[in-house]
């Protein structure tokens, strides 16, 4: 019996000890369970509960606004009402109705992205949740399901689904006061931009682009629940001075019931405007100078005043609406943008082209700076160069041959002779001439406030040689380059420039186009002239500046000159035209130029004007240009123009041999203009086998071979001068 009691103790013991165990290994686990649902998941289980949550929101600034420098707004903000859908707020609304539990935490991870696995049906749910209400009040819009799934995909509730933004103001209403019952529907003023003279300084303004989705900076994405970034300036202005048009964003804190509808909002901080930004254009100018260049097809046509470097006017045809690019973006019209041979959002004012004779200036200041300028070189008609013959236009003026004789600087800038340029660069030397022309920005950009200006392209400066390591550069090249042939090119804005400082006395101003940037009273960039050189301090006497300004006189107001269609009666003016052999979508074509400044004494603005496609720089920009300057001038004296929007002008790829001026203006001028047949842009070569000028005479005269300049497989120069005015 005792042994028998014992094993009876002994089970009993057992027992004991593991129903003991049984009963702390539940306790464990209960109190691990407890650790984690009360600890460690609180927060998933505090979503759960149908109670009131807190949700920070961020909203974009206000972009300030774009004026001329005599306030006129060319870029502001309009209303714009918008309806959004937060589709996390949807969602959970959805779950909750239909018994199941929102897990919020579900939806998006600590970035707030949706977690991979949790995808819902959303485009059922926003139809079942929201759509069908708005259905039965009338205010519903087809939906892009595919746009509305990426969004989800994407962002979650981060980011706010854009439903409507065109709604008028009645619609708003409604709108507003249905987004107290609508879960996750908000409604917001936003600011819209707008540009209210539309093409009016197109290429000036540019446009810009709404917020992209992605574009959430990292500490954003831990600090709000709800992000809405800024617009972006993406062309023009607006894209360079985009630090300082951004307005600062606004933040509030949002209450939310267990639905998801609105409660109340707190912590409210406004968003801010950005700065203003002043330009040095004037519209009045702007838009006279825009109409005169839509009597052509291709133009462009910069105004500066020479004293300051301020560009008044700045204009390029075609041209488009900016509006075009604000959503709701109008597809049609950027395909015709798109689709047009003609160009029409480029700015080619700060494109390169090929400048033809205005580079003759450049070379006469490269003479100037090598104590040149004196000089008198004789033009019998060509330069001899190998086997070739480079002429001057006079040598097959009127189908006979001719020439020049002996030249001062200034006369050869009035008749524009070819010859004494060749001979002059060839005397200044590769190096002399691509320091001066480096020195007037000419093969480097300006530094103007405007995206993608294209620094040109000229033989011996830095960029060049970055380009072409192992070309070597001989008399021949140089010609070319005197005379704004081969392979050199500028803006119409570089030169503009250069004839600027030509014209104040020497003194290069950067050009600029902001005159100022201000945000309530602060200034934060300051109204000042650039100055970057002043040539009389870089081997330029006044008395060779002198000498090129009054070429440029002669040009204009002396029998013989290449520019008298720019003459006026009350105001003198100062130019030189150029004509330069160019291809045009694979055609030969020519581009024609007019460089000028005015008045002659005192002078105030420097403008130059470039036709594509015009084959005289005399008889197509020189009556643009004289346009331009009665428009400035009658300005000047009080004339009252009043700006108004301006429709877009697509173009044309027409050949221009003439643009006549009005026969009012040209009785008023009082005077005849040259007949500007000399001007040509034919590249000729000269037959080596020609007799001389002297004892050619139109019976026994050749026909001139044409040939085009073009690179050869080694990158270099063909040997041939071409004959341009």
């Amino acid at each position: 019996m005792e042994l028998l009691d014992i094993a009876m103790e002994i089970a009993f013991r057992l027992r004991l000890y593991l129903l003991t165990a049984l009963v702390l290994l539940g306790f464990g686990t209960l109190l691990q369970r407890l650790h984690k649902v009360q600890i460690e998941d609180q927060s998933k289980y505090r979503d759960r509960v149908p109670s009131p949550r807190s949700v920070t929101v961020r909203e974009p600034g206000v972009r300030g606004e774009i004026r001329d420098r005599n306030g006129i707004v060319l870029a502001r903000n309009s209303r714009q009402y918008e309806v959004t859908f937060n589709l996390e707020e949807i969602v959970n609304h959805y779950l909750t109705t239909h018994n199941q539990a929102p897990m919020a935490e579900t939806l998006r991870n600590e970035r707030g992205m949706p977690r991979k696995g949790k995808k819902r049906d959303i485009i059922r749910i926003v139809n079942e949740v929201v759509l069908k209400r708005l259905k039965t009040e009338g205010l519903d819009r087809q939906l892009n399901p595919r746009a509305l799934d990426i969004h989800y995909a994407t962002h979650g509730g981060m980011v706010p689904f854009s439903y409507r933004t065109d709604l008028n103001f009645e619609k708003f209403a409604r709108f507003a006061a249905l987004s107290q019952e609508l879960p996750g529907v908000s409604v917001r003023l936003n600011p819209q931009r707008q540009y209210p003279y539309n093409a009016h300084a197109c290429h000036i303004l540019g446009f810009t682009q709404n917020w992209m989705n992605g574009a959430i900076p990292e500490e954003a994405r831990k600090k709000y629940h709800h992000y809405i970034g800024d617009e972006k300036g993406i062309a023009g202005i607006e894209a360079t001075m985009d630090q300082h048009l951004v307005g600062i964003g606004g933040e509030k804190t949002v209450l939310k019931d267990e639905k998801g509808r609105t409660m109340s909002t707190t912590d409210y901080i406004k968003p801010q405007s950005g700065a203003d930004v002043i330009l040095s254009i004037d519209s009045r100018a702007q838009f006279l100078v825009e109409n005169t260049l839509r009597n052509a097809g291709r133009a462009a046509a910069v105004v500066m005043n020479v004293q300051t470097g301020e560009i008044v006017a700045m204009a390029s045809v075609p041209s488009y609406n900016p509006n075009s690019y604000i959503p709701p973006t109008q597809a049609a019209k950027l395909e015709e943008y798109s689709k047009n041979i003609c160009l029409p959002t480029m700015n080619r004012c700060i494109e390169s082209f090929d400048p033809g004779s205005t580079f003759k200036l450049a070379t006469a200041m490269a003479g100037a700076r090598a104590g040149m300028a004196s000089r008198i070189i004789s033009c019998d008609g060509y330069v001899q160069y190998g086997n070739h013959k480079a002429g001057c236009w006079i040598w097959n003026q009127n189908n006979q041959h001719g020439s020049h004789g002996s030249l001062n600087l200034s006369k050869a800038i009035q008749v524009s002779c070819n010859p004494y340029f060749y001979r002059l660069s060839n005397s200044v030397g590769t190096k002399a001439m691509a320091e001066t022309f480096h020195m007037l920005n000419l093969g480097h950009i300006t530094g103007v406030e405007l995206p993608g200006e294209k620094p040109g392209s000229v033989i011996g400066t830095p960029l060049w040689k970055q380009k072409n390591p192992t070309v070597t550069i001989t008399p021949v090249d140089l010609a070319f380059l005197a005379i704004g042939q081969g392979t050199n090119s500028a803006s119409p804005l570089q030169l503009c420039a250069m004839v600027a400082a030509i014209a104040n006395g020497g003194k290069y101003y950067q050009p600029r186009l902001v005159k100022k940037v201000i945000r309530g009273k602060e200034v934060l960039v300051p109204d000042q002239a650039k100055l970057q050189l002043d040539l009389l301090q870089n081997g330029v006497s006044a008395t060779d500046l002198e000498l090129i300004r009054k070429g440029m006189w002669m040009a204009v107001n002396q029998i013989g000159g290449t520019a008298g269609r720019v003459k006026m009666p009350s105001v003198e003016i100062a130019a030189k035209t150029g004509t330069a052999q160019s291809v045009d979508r694979g055609v030969k074509s020519n581009n024609s130029w007019t460089v000028s400044f005015a008045p002659y004494e005192n002078p105030k603005y420097a403008v130059c004007v470039l036709v594509i496609g015009g084959t005289s720089g005399g008889k197509v920009c020189g009556p643009l240009t004289h346009l331009i300057y009665r428009g400035l001038f009658a300005l000047d004296e009080g004339l009252t123009v009043k700006v108004t929007p301006q429709e877009e002008f697509i173009g044309n790829t027409d050949k221009i041999e003439e643009i006549a001026l009005p026969e009012d203006t040209l009785s008023a001028v009082g005077a005849v203009p040259n007949d500007e047949s000399t001007e040509t842009a034919e590249n000729i070569a000269i037959d080596p086998n020609a007799p001389s000028p002297t004892t050619l005479t139109p019976e026994n005269s050749q026909q001139p071979q044409l040939i085009t300049p073009s690179i050869d497989a080694t990158g270099a120069i063909p040997r041939a001068i071409p004959v341009t005015e």
